[in-house]
């Protein structure tokens, strides 16, 4: 489950706005679309909908497993979203939808997406932690249940994969995201330029943005010593990182905020 064990890593574990089950679809697949690599004008949110509408991606035990299939060649992407009450999602169980993990499936990932489904759908038939992931209030206690999940997968889980599961468990407590208005949501895809002694060059096409970050202090030190900087309504998520010589690093990002918050300066 290297995906979803991703998705972890990277910062796009989320809690969701409401438990509305089409707004939360909405909402995950505008965080797939805000990826760099997708190509321009990908519609996520479309294709997700649509698959929505012809068939039920609940599995049980309170997950669903939405997808979108792209024409073009990438890795493969999943983005989780975490709801405290439960989603009405039609489940075949009936038990409330708690994790939504929604992937993003290019076509040379097929076979690669088949077989996580698959191995999640194994893991949720034999880990017995599930009432405790579902009786959740915190999303780091979230991240740590999945963590288990993935951790009981023993036969496939590799040394490579363990080192990451151990360096995520020593992460601090990252807050959860919360949006009170699925309208107002705002998400822009962000590259900081950093090095010793050189200011962050901030780049992205959102303008209010650049003047924010180029006013506040610490959003670098925050991305390398969490993977996460918040302050002003913003979240600014590492999702990858590039050394180049003379220390010099490109952080690739991800900003999301609610149009209703203005920026405050400072930290």
């Amino acid at each position: 489950m290297d995906s979803l064990l991703d998705a972890l890593q990277e910062g796009r574990l989320i809690e969701l706005p409401e438990n509305n089950k089409e707004h939360a679809l909405q909402f995950l697949a505008h965080i797939l679309e805000a990826v760099p690599t997708i190509p321009a004008g990908t519609d996520v949110v479309g294709l997700v909908m649509a698959r929505e509408r012809a068939t039920s991606t609940a599995i049980g035990k309170g997950w669903a497993c939405p997808h979108a299939r792209v024409p073009f060649e990438d890795d493969l992407l999943c983005v989780v979203g975490w709801s405290p009450t439960g989603i009405d999602y039609g489940s075949p169980d009936g038990i409330p939808v708690s994790i939504v993990a929604m992937y993003l499936v290019p076509d040379n990932q097929r076979n690669h997406y088949l077989r996580e489904v698959s191995m999640l759908a194994k893991a949720l038939k034999a880990y017995e932690g599930l009432e405790k992931l579902r009786a959740a209030r915190e999303l780091n206690e979230v991240r740590e249940h999945l963590l288990d999940l993935i951790s009981s997968t023993k036969e496939t889980v590799g040394p490579d994969t363990r080192a990451r599961m151990i360096q995520l468990q020593a992460r601090p407590v990252i807050a959860p995201l919360t949006v009170p208005d699925l309208a107002d949501f705002v998400v822009e895809p962000i590259t900081i330029v950093a090095g010793p002694g050189i200011k962050p060059i901030v780049l992205t096409q959102n303008r209010n943005l650049v003047e924010y970050l180029d006013s506040v202090t610490g959003v670098v030190e925050g991305i390398a010593s969490t993977g996460m900087y918040q302050n002003g309504g913003w979240r600014i998520m590492k999702r990858g990182i590039v050394t180049y010589q003379g220390d010099r690093v490109v952080y690739d990002c991800l900003a999301i905020k609610t149009a209703r918050n203005s920026p405050t300066p400072g930290r």
